[in-house]
Order: C-alpha cells, then structure tokens, then sequence
C-alpha cells in the first residue's frame, strides 16, 4: 500500500511501511485460492483461523438453572444462569413468542460493547416496565429505542442474549484486583456493591476500559487471544440454545451491533451451525485499524498473526456459501467508508467465487455508529428470509 505523501497514520510514518507487510490478498484468502475446491479450501482455511484464535476449551456442557420464568410485552422470558470454568455465573436472558408451541428457528443475541461493561444482555433486552435509565438511554441512542431482542422474538423466533467474558454478570469486580498497584484502584478499597449510582457506574466503565489492555496482555500470556475467548463462549451459549425446548437447532442464527457485530464475524465465519449471521456497525479491513481507527476500538478485534491468511471480512467470509447480511452506516465514526465500501467488495469478491451471489448482501444506511429500527427490519427480514 502507498500512502500518499500528506497521508497521515495513526502510527506516523511507520504507516505505510506497516500496511505493506502483508499480502494483497492475504494467503488463505479465496480470492488467493480460486482454483481450490470449496470445501477443501474451507477446511484448511478455517483450521489455521481456529488455530491462531487459540480458543480456551471450556469442557462439557454446563448445567443450564432455569432462574425465573414470566411473560411481558408477548414474549414468555426466561432467566438462566450456567457456570463455565472460570468466572462468576454467566447470566443470560431467553426470549420467545407467547403461547408457541412448536419448534422454531433461534437466533443469539450478540450484545454490544459500547464502553459500558456493566452492562450486557439488558442492552438489547427488555423485561419489565420498569427499565433501567441507564439502559433506556443506551437503547434510545443506539437501537431507536426498541429492544431488538424482544422484537425479533415477537416475530417468530427464540433468542439467547447472554453476558459475555468481561461484560455484565461476567465483568471483572473491584475486589478481584484490591491490593494490586495498578490504575485507578491503587489508593482506593472500592467493592463491586459500592456501584449504585450513574456516575459510579460510569466511573467503573472508565477503569474497565483501561483494564482491557491489562486483560489482552495476560490472555496473550496465557496462550489465548480475546477473540478465542469470546468464541468459545459464544459457541457453548450457541449450544445451549441449541438445546432449549422448542427451538430448532437446524435454524440458527447470530446478530449484533458493534462489539455484538464483531462477535458474529468471529462466531458466524467459524461456527458453522450458524445457518444466517447479520453484523451489524462492524466491518472494515485490517489496514483501516492499522492506519486510522485502531484506537477505537476494543482489545476484542485482534488475533495475532491473523491478518497474514485473511483480510478482516474474510474472517466472516469463512462461512460462504452460508447467508449473510451486512449492515453499515454511512457516518460511522469507528470506521473509515472507503475501507468499509472495500470489505463489502472482498466479500462480494468471496461469495461470486463460491457461485453463491445471493446468499450475500450489504446495505450502507446515513447516519452515525446505530442498529435503528430501518436496519432492524431489514435485518428480521433477511432472517425471515432463510430461517423460516
């Protein structure tokens, strides 16, 4: 790649000698493998991208404890909790249509990131009247006020929106790190239950952010990466669902925005019982972090290495001829267009390749980083399409 010389990188000058180390395209691309069979490209493809996510294994089956049970606003909610090997309990809302009573398509509910780790499933979730303010603002700023979850649910189908590693029930407490000279906490005793208000809330959000680079460092030291970390709990939550009464496992599906649309890259591209997968607010290249956007983004993106076989989109690409969907908008401050307009080329690229044209699709809608109700129904309706 050859910047031009009023370029500017988020790296100086090292930008452009950076963004050419790699291969155009990348090694285990399809577009470098054309005349491979499909399946065997798949294979070898997705045997290097599982090998350098490094993800944990995490055992058997957990046992899945229902906590409650009620109906709102249509939807019959389940409260479930299980136990991985590490970690508090993950938490997790099930969601489907009242009074169903036979076998229906299911989707995992991907939350977001959006710089709020005390929070996960209740951002796209609602139970009750009685929400969270916290919550409703997040849901008028991002999803047009609508929990997309319940939404989706209402339409015909059973949805799983779990806390994933670091984020709501699963998030990392004051008191796991009391005593270690580090951040914010260093001159303080605080206790996860000393979090009540909105400012102490968003004070917490403020240390986990920087503790995400402390978080990454030990998991590359542990052998893993955060990406394999997170994969390895979407997959055992896509298990579980898979196994809850009344859902057919033969028609899944995973969707999220932002830091939810990065976990469909990773989940949708290497999971292959995810029959439909839509990211929503997460698609660009490598070089778009590498040169412009890499501070905006979380520690949750990157698997070292990783970019020599692939480009970014490709990552989800993986999983072709399977159907996907890709949602943009125009003025998304986390990426750059140009390079977002060059991932849905790749892709595009990819699935021509595979002879499977119309199993994949992009949209660009205006407006800033959100999943509103146009995108919404758009998305439902492309679920609609091949899960029903």
């Amino acid at each position: 790649m050859h910047l031009p010389d009023n370029s500017q990188s988020i790296i100086g000058q090292y930008g452009a000698w950076a963004a050419g180390l790699r291969g155009d395209p990348p090694a285990l691309s399809l577009r470098a493998n054309r005349n491979k069979k499909l399946a065997t490209w798949r294979k070898e493809a997705t045997a290097k991208a599982l090998e350098l996510v490094a993800k944990p294994a995490l055992g058997p089956l957990p046992k899945v404890t229902v906590e409650r049970k009620y109906t709102y606003d249509g939807v019959e909610i389940e409260e479930l909790s299980w136990q991985l090997p590490y970690g508090r309990p993950t938490q997790a809302i099930l969601l489907k249509p009242e009074g169903s009573n036979k076998k229906l398509p299911a989707i995992l509910g991907l939350h977001d990131h959006g710089g709020n780790k005390y929070f996960g499933k209740d951002k796209i979730t609602r139970t009750s009247d009685a929400q969270h303010p916290l919550m409703e603002a997040h849901q008028a700023h991002y999803y047009e006020g609508r929990a997309w979850a319940n939404e989706v649910a209402k339409r015909g189908y059973v949805v799983l929106v779990p806390d994933t590693f670091t984020f709501g029930s699963r998030r990392v407490h004051y008191e796991d790190v009391s005593g270690i000279p580090w951040g914010t906490l260093k001159d303080s005793d605080r206790q996860d239950v000393d979090i009540r208000t909105p400012e102490e809330i968003a004070a917490y959000n403020d240390w986990a952010a920087d503790h995400e680079h402390v978080m990454s460092k030990s998991l590359f030291c542990a052998g893993t990466t955060w990406p394999g970390v997170t994969l390895a709990e979407d997959q055992m939550a896509l298990t579980i669902l898979s196994q809850r009464p009344g859902v057919d496992s033969q028609r899944l599906g995973c969707m999220g925005l932002s830091g939810g649309g990065l976990r469909t890259v990773y989940l949708g591209g290497l999971d292959a019982r995810i029959k439909c997968a839509v990211p929503v607010g997460f698609m660009s290249t490598w070089n778009d972090f590498l040169l412009h956007k890499a501070y905006t983004h979380t520690w949750m993106i990157y698997t070292p290495l990783l970019p020599n076989f692939f480009e970014f989109p490709e990552i989800l690409g993986l999983r072709v001829p399977l159907p996907t969907l890709v949602l943009n908008n125009n003025q998304d401050q986390l990426y750059t267009l140009s390079e977002m307009k060059k991932s849905d080329e790749i892709l595009r690229e990819v699935y021509q390749i595979a002879g499977a044209d119309d199993a994949y699709q992009a949209k660009f809608y205006d407006g800033e980083h959100k999943f509103d109700a146009a995108m919404q129904a758009d998305a439902f309706a492309w679920f609609d399409r091949w899960l029903m």
